[in-house]
């Protein structure tokens, strides 16, 4: 009988319109995304929240088919990671805020009496909103329903070669036959209010740093990009979030120049890449004049990303 489980964890999204209200109302109810203490007026502010951008929301997912594409892209990336791995590991996956969660997930484990548990949050940088958040639900669930399993866990992978390796297939494969020199490359990275870093969340220094190695491999690939930058995406309220926004590094883009974005935040394609820069980006570029904006995959069941997962999981035995 299979002793270990490797279980890959992420933010998740609606499976159908009716889950797009659920989705919201428990993201905003994580003290991880909103930080207040008292949790009374977390759900206050929280169902506001949800309330004003539920209509909204629903007409995004309806214009990518009534669903997220994250959870049909992680079920293949954990089909092919358990071919990888072999019959003697089971590989499985739970969403945040979205099913599967983690107290089915880990019920699933316990019926099979998983002895050790190998959690990888799919951020490829820490922070407490992302891998601190799901790494915690995780570890409640399984003390809820009585798991009694050894468990490991990995903080972020953005140092990891196969990974790094899988995101420069990706930008090649954007690219295709064009001159790199031709086009600027902004990795795009989601936002996060500026108070949470200075609170000590690391997100910020964890993508510099990853920008910095990604540079660094894009010149030894001899993939000479005219400018490559790092920006943020996906600011909501009035609160400041960390910068430069990605409208400011458009609006620097360079006349006649081509744009191609790279969603550095993200493994696993959901609405904020293939709908926020693949479309609401795309008209205000058009709007800027600018052509040939390109925006790369994720590395969603790429086949570098899984070697990166078995390696991760094996460095952690």
């Amino acid at each position: 009988m299979r002793k270990e489980a490797v279980v890959l964890l992420n933010m998740g999204g609606p499976n159908n319109l009716e889950e797009v209200e659920l989705f919201l109302k428990n993201m905003f109810s994580d003290p991880n995304i909103l930080t207040m203490k008292s949790s009374l007026m977390r759900r206050f502010v929280g169902g506001i929240i949800t309330l004003l951008r539920a209509e909204q929301a629903q007409e995004i997912y309806r214009e990518l088919g009534g669903k997220s594409p994250i959870v049909g892209h992680t079920k293949q990336l954990v089909d092919a990671l358990a071919q990888k791995l072999g019959d003697d590991v089971i590989v499985d996956f739970a969403m945040r805020y979205t099913p599967p969660f983690a107290d089915e997930v880990v019920e699933r484990l316990k019926a099979e009496n998983i002895e050790h548990v190998y959690l990888i949050p799919l951020y490829p940088q820490y922070s407490t909103t992302t891998t601190k958040s799901s790494l915690e639900d995780f570890e409640r669930a399984m003390h809820e329903h009585g798991l009694d399993a050894v468990t490991y866990e990995v903080k972020h992978f953005f140092e990891n070669e196969h990974y790094n390796a899988c995101i420069l297939s990706r930008i090649k494969e954007s690219l295709g036959d064009a001159n790199p020199a031709e086009y600027e490359l902004i990795f795009s990275a989601h936002g996060l209010p500026q108070k949470i870093v200075d609170k000590g969340d690391p997100y910020q220094r964890h993508v510099e740093r990853h920008v910095d190695i990604l540079k660094g491999m894009l010149a030894d690939e001899g993939l000479n990009f005219s400018d490559v930058r790092l920006a943020y995406q996906s600011k909501v309220g009035p609160m400041q979030w960390l910068e430069p926004s990605l409208e400011q590094s458009i609006k620097k883009v360079r006349w006649g120049q081509g744009l191609m974005i790279f969603p550095i935040a993200f493994t696993i394609d959901n609405s904020e890449t293939v709908f926020e820069l693949g479309v609401e980006y795309k008209e205000f570029v058009d709007e800027m004049g600018l052509e040939n904006y390109k925006v790369c995959k994720c590395p969603n069941e790429h086949p570098l990303f899984i070697e990166a997962l078995t390696e991760i999981y094996e460095k952690m035995k």
